[in-house]
């Protein structure tokens, strides 16, 4: 696995979703540095990616109510568990569950495995609300992948908040999720 400081050189065979995520992030001036590898699909996987990218790469969870009207993406650190009732309570929505694919497909062009913040640039209508586990918010640099699960960047945090998400028009909620180690 070689890391590489910006897009690739060679964009052969590599799908549209991932090159958009680089123009625009290319466009806005943001740095990131990025690693190509087989396909992560697991937290195990992702890991090794991190090891290699120096940076922490965060679960990153597709959510919808239980009428499928309402989406969340939520960023959490990886060590951390899930329960859906401690978030619930904090964003006033009852019966969380994970979306579907077609849901993933559809608002944020993305397929499961490769779910990403970066995502957030292909919902032009705003139908998915961003909540960060204010753990993430502490931490210097994000690691997710550009809309396909095998490449991953590194990117600053700061400017995935102060940059990345107004470009796309979107805010941050942060949440405070105990959790428990997983």
């Amino acid at each position: 696995m070689i890391i590489e400081t910006g897009r690739p050189h060679d964009l052969s065979g590599r799908l549209q979703k991932e090159i958009r995520v680089y123009d625009l992030l290319d466009r806005l001036q943001i740095e990131y540095d990025r690693a190509d590898h087989a396909v992560v699909d697991t937290m195990e996987d992702c890991q090794k990616v991190s090891s290699k990218l120096h940076v922490d790469i965060c679960k990153n969870l597709f959510l919808c109510n239980r009428q499928h009207t309402q989406f969340y993406l939520l960023l959490m650190p990886d060590g951390k568990k899930f329960l859906t009732k401690e978030l619930s309570r904090q964003i006033g929505s009852s019966r969380l569950s994970f979306a579907g694919a077609e849901y993933m497909e559809r608002l944020l062009d993305i397929t499961p495995g490769s779910v990403s913040v970066m995502g957030l640039m292909n919902d032009s209508e705003n139908q998915v609300r961003l909540l960060m586990d204010e753990d993430l918010l502490r931490e210097e640099y994000l690691g997710c992948h550009p809309c396909i699960n095998t490449s991953s960047i590194r990117i600053r945090t700061k400017d995935v908040l102060d940059i990345f998400l107004p470009a796309v028009h979107h805010d941050m909620e942060a949440v405070h999720l105990e959790g428990g180690e997983s």
